[in-house]
């Protein structure tokens, strides 16, 4: 009996917590978003003008095809704990999620890929924008998160998506598109589901309803796309920089992996960079930087936010970030239905914050096809590191050769032991220095 009354009132505090949090966000959501039509609007690595015929809608359908994953609720239990929903604790998670995804999504289906129902899960008002400002999308869908009112688009099914493309190219694009939402549902079989991220995190000491950080949970996404079985994910692998430095025979080496096998192929990389952009607050030298980084189309995001609130940076107009929130708490969606409903993992709006009060923690990431994208990345991004350092040291760097030519520790890890000693006592690190996040 102790332990049902326990557990009753966890799920009154659950409720309690996600009614809050909706609260909130609601009041957020409110608050218009403005873009100006005199500068351009950069979105991870697409420009657009507002002030040309055409842009503003295009920016509108490549933004809501971005995958948005959120806080949810009523999802099965987590293991060894009663927690059915991640609401308060697991919003890092969540935007390592969405950096993930799209890295997923530029692997699958490239950076030109958008949602072609992306616009259809709002009801445009074609309301004029204003001659110096661009007004956020539209009011009605703003009451329509906000719970005001429901949605009353008619759910998309990949039976009815199948049947209205004759262009296999399409079909392709709509089944990965589905299949790629459905690796991040929230049940333990999902392979990039919190139920998964959470049990990799145990090794770095983390449980549910801890905060994460933004390279804690870099490494925690590296560990959970090493393991993953799927057939489509063994051809993309992750990197995480070891104390801001990159070194590229060890990124060289997780690309041509599969050349020991019978594939030839060499493996796509995601290279994730945990750094901090200065020490209580964020330095505005890095400003550039940051807008450099979300500049280039091979970019897949920013895991960051501000203090005590994490979000999946995607963009900038002028000196303000545009992200993604997940701090909205939806209903769980079981993405084992064959036709699961799409709808609540797109954001139907961008929000902007400016860089100012953006919190220094935060791991940037970055995709590269093959070992000769990966050398003119790095080519790139060490272009843009000289530029911005100046004096200072760079926020990370481009080595030759590998970690352990420099008397690191190898992190080769076995199967039973998924991380290195050398790995745990970094993400303990990592942890007592990031910020906490609500």
């Amino acid at each position: 009996m102790e332990a049902t009354g326990t557990e009753e009132v966890d799920k009154l505090k659950t409720k309690f917590i996600s009614a809050w949090n909706n609260m909130k966000y609601s009041w957020v959501l409110k608050t218009k978003t403005y873009f100006s039509r005199n500068t351009p609007v950069l979105l991870l690595g697409k420009c657009y003008h507002f002030k040309c015929e055409g842009n503003v809608e295009e920016f509108r359908k490549d933004f809501i095809s971005r995958i948005w994953l959120t806080y949810r609720e009523e999802f099965p239990p987590i293991e060894a704990s009663s927690l059915t929903t991640d609401c308060g604790w697991g919003c890092t998670l969540r935007t390592g999620q969405m950096l993930l995804a799209q890295g997923l999504i530029l692997h699958f289906l490239g950076r030109a890929w958008t949602w072609p129902d992306a616009l259809n899960i709002e009801n445009s008002d074609s309301e004029s924008w204003t001659s110096h400002t661009v007004k956020k999308f539209t009011a009605s869908f703003e009451a329509s998160l906000s719970g005001e009112r429901e949605l009353k688009t008619p759910t998309i099914s990949l039976k009815e998506t199948v049947g209205r493309y004759s262009d296999d190219h399409e079909i392709r694009n709509e089944i990965y598109h589905r299949k790629i939402i459905s690796w991040f549902g929230d049940s333990p079989s999902a392979l990039f589901g919190l139920h998964q991220l959470i049990e990799y995190g145990k090794k770095s000491g983390k449980k549910a309803g801890d905060w994460y950080g933004p390279a804690v949970v870099a490494h925690i996404l590296r560990k959970a796309v090493e393991e993953a079985r799927h057939p489509d994910l063994q051809g993309i692998t992750i990197y995480v920089a070891q104390d801001c430095t990159v070194y590229s025979s060890d990124v060289i080496d997780k690309q041509c992996a599969s050349l020991a096998s019978d594939n030839p192929d060499e493996k796509a990389v995601i290279i994730l960079v945990p750094v901090r952009l200065g020490g209580e607050r964020t330095n505005t030298d890095y400003l550039e930087f940051v807008k450099g980084i979300l500049s280039l189309e091979y970019c897949v995001g920013i895991i960051g936010g501000k203090p005590k609130q994490s979000y999946y940076f995607a963009g900038f107009q002028d000196d303000s970030l545009i992200y993604m929130d997940p701090h909205y708490c939806q209903s769980f969606v079981d993405v084992s239905i064959k036709d699961f409903p799409l709808e609540t993992f797109h954001c139907p709006s961008p929000k902007k914050m400016s860089f100012r009060k953006m919190d220094p923690s935060c791991t940037i990431g970055f995709y590269c096809r093959n070992v000769q994208d990966f050398k003119r990345a790095s080519e790139e991004i060490s272009k843009m590191l000289k530029i911005s350092s100046k004096e200072k040291y760079p926020l990370f760097t481009f080595v030759n050769g590998h970690s352990r030519d420099y008397d690191f520790t190898s992190t080769t890890t076995n199967k039973e032991d998924l991380f290195s000693e050398d790995e745990k006592n970094r993400l303990k690190r990592f942890s007592t220095e990031e910020f906490v996040l609500l």
